[in-house]
């Protein structure tokens, strides 16, 4: 009956969305079109002067203001006619009231949040703003508000379906957005709680290789005979989580990025040539959204993010610069001796004394439903998680630092948007509190560097690794590692720098930073190719920003060689496998054959040793697993490979000849037997589902909106594409946003982000790059009016 009523249910949501659907439509032949206009002048009140936007071919504006008060706000103006509902639902997530619109569906996301505090870390940020930067937000706000009253009764389809109203943007709309890019990129506590449990189950010793330290022979981004730090000597996953990344990146193989640097010593031109692709959970629209920048001091052009004024990565005319995840441990978790929890007035011990915890109530609004009290509990750590987090059996409190003390991120990017050289470059990231980055950096006068900024703190005792005791004081934070003690780096011996997430420098250098790195197998493709080529050109880096070699692979490839076939399907299959050229291309039935042995061979090693469900939550530590299982094929007999559940002992080979079997009857089941059609591609593709509609279950607002699926190349590779073990293989992360910037020639740079600068389903705009994007392919990124104007750009001029 229940079943029956679902289906009912569905049925019915699917008519509305028909009627819905044909009444928008018909909306858009009639001519109420919820779109920005693009040509001509339009009336913008509060500008101090006339502004100037063209639009290219890409649909890219490109904004041209006689002052920063100007440029800001027709900045807010302008994003907000391409991704207002974007903007929208990214506010509502970070300030914990995605529920007010979508019902129950999301309470647990709000929860988690309002938990977390990152509205008022938010807020705290804005009161400690200093007033040039504060100025820039209040302008953009201007702007985005200006947009909405002039569009209030034709606003994007998503707040017509969904009922919404938008509230006055304001400039702590902005600042929480950056609390959820650092939550997307700093997912270290839940890495804690997995191995406290892995140690639970296995010991200490087992938690060590199947949460491995990055191979000593790997590369490191700041090479050890290169000393920038100064010599200091010897200083003495959780349900809600799931549901918060859903609207973020929910898979930890993939997210990070590339980007790397080339001296003048190396390129055809003399001049440096920096690449960068920042690798991100899938989603449409797009993350990024491109921009021109010019007028007030500003003469800039790259990507930034819908709801965040300014440029996050790109060039202005003397220095470029691009940004991956330094992936630094800044979460701890603190188990806390608590009494008199459940009245208004616990207390907390610490080093033999107790302390008032403090207990704050909020309110969240629940679509359709009564009103939800929410009770937040904080220590001197940070808020107790016990209320929003299931299966925790004592209290624990959770420290974070883009929670803990204010930070002025959008200080370093205003001010990162105009610097000049090295040392302004540096200058602006003093202010880059989270998430930790690695910067590169070039300039037109030839020179290249690094810089880890981030706020990254020093332990009392310990690596944050577990959860510590809280009462002891003996696990506190003492501070943050000081900015000119971060690793950097000027013009290396090299004339190189590259960064995939890898570790970042040698274990002399006197500070912990982390120890979960991204698996090295990017970073040696990416070194490997830069040390060993000369003149490059920037055709080149966008060919290496395309390289599908998959170094893991090669290696299990050579093992999975040597299985004797069984029957003349695996016998196909194995002659497939041996003739892979090493690269996971769209084509490649090798690539396919490998990646399902793969998942089939892990099962068969840990299945018998973890618990089902630490089992799926080791699944999602890609980068991890990849290292443990690396190292254990060098071993042949290790315990690991060992099926507890049966009584003869299982070497390496048993096991990689059954997890190939495996992989040969899967890929039969789903696509026949002729393994030469077992093509990566039809496995690993990319949808782009519309946030949130696109994930309704609704099928017509789910064609309608969502684009995909594509077949996808890649994966742990330069050209990286991730996927979620859990649910293999469509893509779940990719390079998000690839530019190539040529400092020998500025003009000649190149870009392309995933779907489109568009949010809105009726334009045209809304999924123009995903063909190019797949393709590996790039569009210009122009500097000056006079080109846009040679090339055809629309052209808007806003007037006070």
């Amino acid at each position: 009956m229940r079943r029956n009523i679902r289906r009912l249910t569905l049925v019915l949501l699917s008519i509305a969305a028909l009627l819905v659907l044909a009444a928008a439509v018909g909306v858009w032949y009639v001519g109420i079109r919820p779109l920005p206009t693009t040509r001509g002048d339009l009336n913008l009140p509060g500008l101090q002067a006339p502004v100037t936007v063209y639009r290219d071919s890409w649909g890219i504006p490109h904004i041209f203001a006689q002052n920063t008060d100007d440029l800001f706000m027709a900045q807010g103006y302008v994003q907000a006619g391409d991704r207002l509902w974007q903007m929208e639902f990214q506010r509502r997530t970070g300030h914990g009231r995605l529920s007010e619109i979508l019902g129950d569906a999301t309470l647990s996301t709000d929860r988690f949040l309002r938990t977390l505090g990152t509205t008022q870390a938010a807020q705290a940020d804005l009161e400690i703003m200093d007033p040039q930067t504060r100025s820039y937000l209040d302008a953009y706000a201007r702007g985005v508000n200006a947009y909405i009253e002039q569009q209030r009764g034709n606003l994007p389809i998503e707040f017509r379906l969904l009922g919404v109203k938008p509230e006055p943007w304001t400039p702590v709309d902005s600042l929480v957005w950056g609390k959820m890019i650092a939550w997307d990129l700093g997912g270290n506590w839940e890495t804690e709680l997995l191995r406290a449990r892995i140690v639970a189950v296995l010991g200490a010793a087992a938690a060590q290789q199947l949460l491995p330290n990055y191979p000593a022979s790997d590369p490191l981004i700041i090479p050890s005979e290169v000393h920038a730090y100064r010599d200091l000597g010897t200083p003495d996953v959780a349900t809600a989580a799931a549901d918060v990344n859903r609207w973020l990146s929910p898979v930890k193989e993939g997210i990070g990025s590339n980007n790397w640097v080339v001296g003048g010593e190396k390129t055809a031109s003399g001049k440096p040539l920096l690449a960068n692709d920042p690798h991100l959970g899938i989603r449409l629209p797009s993350i990024w959204w491109e921009v021109g920048l010019h007028g007030g001091g500003y003469n800039v052009v790259g990507a930034g993010m819908a709801g965040v004024p300014g440029v996050i990565i790109g060039h202005n005319d003397r220095i470029a610069w691009g940004v991956t995840n330094a992936g630094p441990d800044v979460q701890d978790l603190y188990l806390e001796h608590v009494r008199g929890l459940a009245t208004d007035t616990p207390e907390v011990e610490y080093q033999g004394q107790w302390y008032p915890a403090t207990v704050r109530y909020e309110t969240i609004k629940v679509k359709g439903k009564p009103d939800e009290s929410l009770r937040i509990v904080r220590t001197r750590h940070g808020p107790l998680l016990n209320y929003v987090v299931s299966g925790l059996d004592q209290p624990v409190a959770f420290k974070w630092t883009a929670t803990s003390e204010p930070n002025e991120l959008f200080r370093a990017f205003v001010q990162l948007d105009r610097a000049q050289n090295f040392q302004d470059f540096r200058d602006a990231l003093r202010y880059f509190a989270a998430p930790a980055q690695n910067f590169v950096y070039a300039d037109v006068d030839g020179n290249i560097g690094y810089q880890m900024p981030g706020r990254i703190p020093r332990r009392a005792q310990g690596q944050g690794l577990v959860p510590a005791p809280g009462w002891t004081g003996e696990y506190e934070w003492i501070g943050n590692i000081p900015f000119d003690e971060l690793p950097t780096m000027y013009n290396p011996p090299a004339h190189f720098i590259a960064t995939a997430n890898n570790k970042i420098i040698s274990d002399d250098y006197p500070y912990f930073i982390s120890a979960e790195w991204a698996a090295p197998y990017r970073a040696r493709r990416i070194t490997d190719v830069l040390s060993q080529g000369s003149s490059f050109t920037a055709a080149e880096m966008q060919t290496l920003q395309a390289d599908t070699q998959q170094l893991f692979s090669q290696k299990l490839q050579a093992y999975v060689s040597q299985v004797q076939p069984q029957g003349w399907l695996q016998e196909e299959a194995l002659k497939t496998v041996r003739a892979w050229d090493g690269h996971n291309d769209i084509d490649s039935a090798g690539a396919a054959i490998l990646e399902v042995a793969y998942k089939e061979l892990l099962q068969r090693i840990l299945a018998d040793e973890l618990p089902k469900s630490l089992y799926q939550d080791y699944l999602t530590e890609g980068n991890m697993h990849r290292m443990m299982v690396d190292a254990l094929l060098d071993d042949a007999n290790s315990v690991w490979w060992d099926n507890k559940q049966t009584p003869q002992r299982e070497t390496r080979d048993d096991l990689i000849a059954q997890s190939f079997a495996a992989a040969v009857d899967w890929l039969g089941r789903q696509y026949g037997d002729v393994p030469a059609e077992w093509k990566w591609g039809r496995l690993h593709t990319a949808t782009f589902q519309h946030t949130p509609l696109g994930q309704s279950g609704i099928a017509p607002l789910e064609q309608w909106l969502n684009r995909g699926p594509i077949r996808a190349r890649g994966g742990l590779s330069v050209n990286a594409a991730g996927y979620n073990y859990q649910k293999p293989y469509a893509v779940s992360s990719l390079a998000s946003y690839r530019q190539v910037i040529d400092l020998g020639n500025l003009a000649a740079s190149q870009s392309m982000h995933t779907t489109g600068q568009s949010g809105q389903p009726f334009s045209r705009y809304y999924d123009n790059m995903i063909q190019p994007w797949q393709r590996v392919e790039y569009h210009p990124m122009p500097f000056d009016a006079a080109t846009l104007q040679a090339d055809g750009a629309e052209r808007l001029t806003l007037t006070p």
